[in-house]
């Protein structure tokens, strides 16, 4: 496989630096690309960068994840028009961690071969000190190369200026290409487009320290064709963290992208082939309101993120909320579980006691709690046959619900129409 090749065929490729390509069809290579360390999960902002490193992997390469124990306590102003907020040693160590775990579900880390490597620029910057560092990096690269470079005049001609942290930003990440390529044969970068000025000051580097030689190939940065920011939704950012975003939200996301985003996205997030794609394409041309590119899309991205089981999870969950899907799911879920797919669905509170004799659906709706106005737009609703719980019709107003209705002994939910949902949580 032609790891240049898939990339570009994919629409993923940006830039890329002269007999790249050549160099990697020559034989295996070992390339990195760095992950900041500024929460401690990645986010689907991420994902390129993370399958980038697997088409590297799959074409026989070996990958190296950098996570930047050392640089995240500096932050890259790359992008940024103001200056980032300095995280402790301690922060930064427990984002490591979070990170990692997330990063060998996606990789094979096994021994030997072209097996993935995880590094922590922290093992080499923790014990170089300043002056050993403007010694052996900075009198290599000139101020007027850096002042070049577009993140630096951006942040120059803003209102704000930038720090020296900031600045020397460039050569810290210059440093780590060095050092990887000095101790580990790293022949080439990779990243997002934004980081081909941080990535080339590493190659100069390379080439005015070692006169050696060192590549570099950078990403398309991902943009939704609404003009909206990938990855944000109005409750923040899609986590790859299943506690930060339940499988469900995660699943939805995907499965809620526009037929013109879902074309690229399903080239840049599956590992389905290009032959498979257009087939799948030419279905969805054909009948678009089955949303076929979105399904499997949504799928295969959730499967490789989270697992099977979480999958099966989050389309029950769909087919309860939107279709026909039962009930009985819910009583395998944990009661956190059941909160997050009810998030931001009108909820309310009754008494546990209240319900041990039982209550009246007018009593249960208007009373204890205020799902409906009065007991009067209940039996319209009720006579209008638009009012279920727990999934089933309710046909009479006479009908009791009582501890022994609760889900997981702690729910009820109740449905106003097809899409109004209400959940009612016994205390």
């Amino acid at each position: 496989m032609n790891f240049v090749e898939e990339l570009r065929w994919r629409g993923m490729l940006h830039d890329i630096m002269p007999d790249t390509e050549q160099k990697l069809n020559e034989g295996m290579c070992a390339g990195y690309i760095g992950f900041d360390p500024t929460a401690d999960s990645l986010h689907v902002g991420h994902l390129t960068q993370i399958m980038t490193l697997i088409h590297f992997q799959r074409a026989g390469h070996k990958p190296v994840a950098l996570v930047g124990g050392a640089t995240g306590m500096v932050g890259d102003p790359s992008g940024k028009s103001d200056e980032r907020n300095l995280q402790t040693e301690e922060m930064v160590a427990h984002n490591l961690a979070g990170m990692k775990k997330q990063l060998a579900k996606f990789l094979n880390f096994e021994e030997g071969g072209n097996g993935a490597m995880m590094v922590n620029n922290a093992d080499w910057f923790k014990n170089f000190n300043f002056l050993d560092f403007i010694r052996e990096v900075g009198k290599h690269i000139t101020v007027n190369y850096m002042m070049a470079k577009d993140s630096v005049k951006k942040r120059l001609e803003g209102d704000n200026g930038m720090s020296f942290t900031e600045f020397s930003y460039q050569l810290v990440q210059g440093y780590d290409f060095y050092y990887l390529w000095k101790h580990h044969n790293c022949i080439l970068q990779m990243g997002g487009s934004d980081q081909w000025g941080n990535i080339v000051t590493g190659t100069e580097l390379i080439r005015r320290k070692d006169r050696g030689t060192a590549y570099a190939l950078t990403t398309q940065l991902i943009k939704k064709a609404d003009g909206t920011k990938f990855g944000k939704t109005e409750s923040g950012a899609i986590w790859l963290d299943p506690a930060k975003t339940s499988p469900y939200k995660y699943y939805q996301f995907w499965l809620n992208s526009s037929d013109n985003d879902v074309k690229a996205w399903i080239r840049i997030f599956t590992l389905k082939g290009k032959e498979e794609i257009e087939a799948l394409e030419k279905q969805h041309d054909e009948a678009p309101h089955l949303r076929i590119l979105q399904k499997a899309l949504a799928e295969d991205i959730t499967v490789r993120t989270h697992s099977a089981e979480a999958l099966e999870t989050a389309i029950k969950t769909s087919e309860f909320l939107f279709g026909n899907g039962s009930l009985e799911f819910l009583n395998g879920l944990s009661a956190a579980e059941i909160l997050d797919i009810f998030e931001g669905i009108p909820q309310f509170k009754v008494a546990k006691a209240d319900l041990a004799a039982g209550i009246d659906v007018p009593a249960l709706l208007a009373e204890k709690t205020t799902v409906f106005p009065s007991k009067g737009e209940v039996k319209k609703t009720v006579q209008g046959g638009g009012l279920s719980i727990n999934k089933n019709k309710v046909a009479d107003l006479n009908t009791n619900f009582s501890s022994s209705d609760l889900i997981n002994d702690e729910f009820l939910v109740v449905q106003k129409g097809k899409k109004n949902y209400f959940l009612i949580i016994a205390e």
